[in-house]
């Protein structure tokens, strides 16, 4: 009878653990939320991550995606979804905690990126037509427009001699053009392209004359800002390319039957961070893929693999120290929950930090 017992008292708890599981589902949203699409369940054959990355960013309701660390190391933007909106948080790079929101504009999450020493730059239409804005990182004090723009653009970087990087989207015959980039995505985690729509690298001078660079997306500006790394589409395939602020000198960095984008620069320049299918590549479904950040030297050599978990990876940026901070939809352990306080279920992105010391500012 003892025994009988003992039987039926661990049939409770594994009844009672699967009906936990199936309620730890990720959130999905709706309209302007679509970009929640890009969330899925942990697989049931997810393995413990191998790379020993720590979970960095977690608060009750949010997700977190995008990572941008500052030039001192000290903080970072990420695009955040927090109770049916979208915006952009500072937080601190030492433990993620929040610290204030720097624009809830629609076309922040997609264009923000650090401009000067405590300050943002991003897209907004909010005098009526696109522009490049210019605001403090911590919320306060006057924006400015720096540039008034045309068309519908998005990735946009000013670079140091005051001209702006973008990627313009052109629709495809049969489409309207787009008004939103985030919201538009199918997925949030791909965007490295948006149904419908060429994708171009331009580069526009502050008198507005506009020089296409060349096909493809995700631009990213060398620490000295002469160089940039982005990513081109070649069949299924897309790879990295390398070429001059001005699109000369184009060079191929990356040849692999996978897809490769997202690229971001170490602080000395020397290495370039990406996400990245090749550990197993799925070309008909990369959303099936797994992803994972890879760094590869600017020569074309040394391509290391950074992270390996059966999660999707994405999105690096470097910190000065050479830890990398990447969003990802790991499967979060309840002793990571404790950790940040938050109880109950958690699905979704958030942002994950690995050491690489090789990459770190020398």
């Amino acid at each position: 009878m003892v025994h009988l017992a003992g039987i039926v008292a661990m049939n409770r708890v594994l009844v009672f653990a699967a009906l936990v599981l199936l309620a730890v589902q990720p959130a999905r949203g709706e309209g302007l939320l679509d970009w929640l699409d890009s969330v899925r369940p942990p697989s049931a054959h997810q393995q413990p991550t191998r790379d020993h990355a720590e979970l960095l960013t977690l608060e009750p309701g949010q997700q977190e995606m995008y990572p941008q660390v500052s030039p001192d190391g000290r903080y970072m933007l990420v695009a955040v979804h927090d109770h049916r909106r979208l915006l952009v948080s500072r937080r601190l790079t030492e433990n993620g905690d929040p610290l204030n929101v720097v624009s809830d504009d629609v076309h922040a999450p997609d264009s923000i990126a650090w401009y000067g020493k405590g300050q943002v730059s991003f897209l907004s239409e909010r005098a009526g037509g696109l522009g490049i804005w210019v605001k403090a990182a911590d919320g306060q004090g006057v924006v400015k427009r720096l540039m008034r723009l045309f068309g519908h653009l998005t990735q946009a970087r000013v670079l140091p001699d005051g001209s702006l990087l973008a990627v313009r989207l052109d629709p495809l015959p049969g489409h309207n053009a787009p008004k939103r980039t985030l919201h538009m995505r199918r997925d949030a985690f791909e965007n490295w392209q948006v149904n419908g729509f060429k994708t171009r690298i331009v580069r526009i001078n502050a008198d507005g004359l506009e020089q296409v660079l060349a096909e493809g997306s995700n631009p990213a500006v060398s620490p000295d800002g002469k160089w940039i790394v982005f990513s081109m589409a070649a069949g299924r395939s897309r790879h990295l390319f390398l070429m001059r602020i001005d699109g000369s000198e184009l060079v191929q960095l990356t040849d692999a039957r996978s897809i490769d984008v997202q690229p971001a620069w170490s602080p000395d320049g020397r290495w370039i961070v990406f996400a990245s299918n090749r550990g197993a590549p799925d070309m008909r479904h990369p959303q099936k893929s797994n992803w994972d950040i890879w760094a590869i030297g600017r020569d074309g050599r040394g391509l290391t693999r950074l992270t390996e978990d059966p999660a999707r990876d994405g999105a690096p940026s470097v910190g000065p120290d050479g830890r990398v901070y990447f969003h990802s939809d790991r499967k979060i352990s309840a002793d990571e929950r404790a950790l940040h306080q938050v109880s109950g279920p958690v699905g979704g992105f958030h942002v994950w930090v690995v050491r690489a010391p090789k990459l770190a500012a020398r």
